[in-house]
């Protein structure tokens, strides 16, 4: 549920249309593309609300499930490379440390999960019976 409600903080609380327009500024680009780009931003954030919240459903032991959390966090987690600094410099400006909080946890922690996913995947691998 972190994660679900980190990406609700910045789908719908840290970008917004200022911040986008702050962004673009910074980066030379014309801040009038940025009210159609938030749609789009808030289309694909919605994807990962959905996502995230129903990665609760791993308490069913559903391999499904498993998998679902995996995409999820590998699209997630591909924020801490995708993003270009001037965005973190923008929501940094407008909001200070507190507007980097809801991309650490969501990102950074997709990263953090999916290292945690893999290990555990790697070292049940090997404890498997062979043949």
């Amino acid at each position: 549920m972190v994660f679900t409600v980190g990406t609700a903080l910045q789908n719908f609380v840290i970008v917004d249309l200022a911040m986008l327009e702050h962004t673009m500024r910074l980066a030379g680009a014309p801040p009038a593309d940025a009210a159609g780009f938030l749609t789009g931003f808030r289309l694909v954030g919605w994807v990962f609300i959905v996502g995230n919240a129903l990665g609760v459903l791993a308490l069913t032991r559903r391999r499904w499930v498993l998998w679902l959390v995996v995409v999820v966090n590998l699209g997630q987690a591909a924020g801490v490379f995708a993003i270009r600094p001037v965005v973190f410099r923008a929501m940094y400006e407008l909001y200070g440390p507190v507007g980097l909080l809801p991309s650490v946890v969501t990102d950074g922690g997709a990263v953090v999960l999916l290292v945690v996913l893999a290990t555990w995947w790697v070292r049940a691998r090997r404890r498997l019976p062979v043949g």
